[in-house]
């Protein structure tokens, strides 16, 4: 640290003013700002005071850039993705595409975010993305909230305040973080009736639930989690059928909202936002940042009238998405004006498509890079995998894929050696985020798209 030991009584220390005043530290307050740098200069005296050394004020300027670097450094960065699940909701679900992210600078200053520039007045925010929603999905109206939580909770609270609702007991599910449908339901106002079983909900179970209190029929997304074996339950046409036949509310929580068939592009089969509609759904909830591809936010399409009941509530503003993520929906909807388009450039879409072929290909060229900055203490290899959607939708199909995996050489202490390695990638200037499974660390390629900058921080990797 620039000290050296020596008798605490023979310590002479420079006065803070000294050391503010001389050049480099002066150079480092332009920088930083006079305030930490006054911080860090006194805890440096009292450190050298109660350690007992001396004090090297020629060392002082590379002390105080470090501490006051790590001090202020984001915390929030951008890591390699390679833990095999593509919309991880810890690494910030759906990347962002290039034109989302054009947009979301270009609303950073003064934007119209609620002002109509034709008519010179007072506009509404959630105009700029209804009319895309609208027309993709064709739904009467839609508006837009800051997750699909809200919108559920927003729904409910709507339509069905003080009143009752029934769900399917398979379909109480708990997503990430101990968010609890029955929770998000009381909160909004409403009481739960469950109904049918864990496994089998029959349609005869929604209309023998239907009272003189009832506010709305729902069905939930199952989210992370699958039921398989003996089970069963009525099509969302047929609820619709039965919540319209007693004049109530159908809402359909799709969770991860797909716009475009995902069977099309050779993926597993989702529910469309469209089919949900076409089935008789009068409100539609699902995520911004799940298949959709775009930012975090929660989307309400629907009947207008119903739609408008939801932005007349006071919850409503409390949910409200703010200028820049509106302008990055706004850019990834426009994408989906043509559907090809949007597969080559929205993020999520483009990595779930990638072919196991492409990803084994990108593999082998990394292989001799990644094995020198291990070590001889691993043995590295290029092997199959399965990816994964990730964020609750279609929690049980998985996509071929292909990962660099290391293996400690040594049986004894590979656990240590994994979780060194492990720490090692994360603590690279844009962290590397695999798995570790099978005694072994995964790096699972598909989410890798910046081949040249992983490849070059991997000289750092310091085992």
């Amino acid at each position: 640290m620039g000290m050296t030991d020596t008798p605490a009584a023979s310590l002479r220390l420079p006065s803070v003013d000294a050391l503010l005043s001389c050049a480099p530290v002066q150079a480092l307050a332009a920088l930083h700002g006079r305030r930490p740098v006054l911080a860090a200069v006194r805890t440096l005296l009292d450190e050298a005071r109660g350690s007992g050394v001396v004090f090297d004020e020629a060392a002082l300027p590379d002390v105080l850039s470090s501490r006051l670097a790590a001090r202020q450094a984001i915390g929030l960065k951008a890591v390699y993705n390679l833990t095999g699940t593509v919309l991880h909701t810890n690494l910030g679900r759906a990347p962002l595409a290039d034109e989302a992210i054009q947009a979301m600078v270009a609303a950073a200053g003064a934007s119209a975010v609620e002002f109509d520039l034709a008519k010179g007045r007072r506009g509404e925010r959630d105009a700029h993305v209804e009319r895309w929603l609208c027309e993709l999905t064709g739904a009467e109206a839609a508006l837009v909230v800051n997750n699909n939580a809200s919108a559920v909770l927003l729904a409910l609270n709507a339509l069905a305040n003080g009143k009752e609702v029934p769900v399917s007991r398979g379909e109480l599910v708990e997503i990430g973080g101990a968010f609890r449908v029955p929770d998000v339901m009381r909160r909004a106002g409403v009481k739960l009736i469950e109904i049918g079983t864990t496994n089998r909900t029959h349609l005869k179970d929604y209309a023998e639930a239907i009272g003189p209190k009832t506010g709305a029929l729902m069905i939930v997304h199952p989210s992370n989690y699958a039921i398989q074996g003996f089970t069963g339950k009525p099509a969302p046409a047929e609820i619709a059928a039965v919540a319209h036949e007693h004049g109530l509310p159908f809402i359909d929580d799709m969770g991860s909202g797909a716009l475009i068939d995902m069977a099309a592009l050779g993926l597993p089969a989702e529910r469309t936002v469209q089919q949900a509609l076409a089935d008789g759904a009068d409100i539609v909830t699902f995520s911004g940042d799940k298949l959709l591809g775009g930012p975090q936010s929660g989307l309400v399409v629907g009947r207008k009238d119903l739609v408008e009941k939801l932005r007349r509530n006071p919850l409503k503003r409390a949910m409200r998405l703010d200028k820049v993520m509106l302008a990055a929906l706004e850019a990834t909807l426009v994408l989906y004006d043509d559907p090809e388009r949007a597969v080559q450039r929205i993020p999520s879409l483009r990595l779930l498509t990638r072919s196991a072929a492409e990803i084994r290909a990108l593999a082998e060229r990394l292989v001799p890079g990644f094995a020198a900055a291990v070590g001889d203490g691993f043995a590295v290899s290029v092997e199959d995998c399965q990816s994964q959607i990730g964020s609750g939708a279609l929690p049980v199909d998985l996509i071929p894929s292909a990962a660099l995996v290391a293996r400690p050489v040594a049986a004894k202490g590979k656990g240590r050696a994994l979780t060194r390695l492990a720490a090692a990638l994360r603590g690279l200037p844009r962290p590397v985020v695999g798995r570790l499974a099978d005694d072994a660390l995964w790096l699972d390629l598909r989410c890798l798209e910046d081949k040249a900058g992983f490849a070059a921080q991997l000289k750092g990797l310091g085992l």
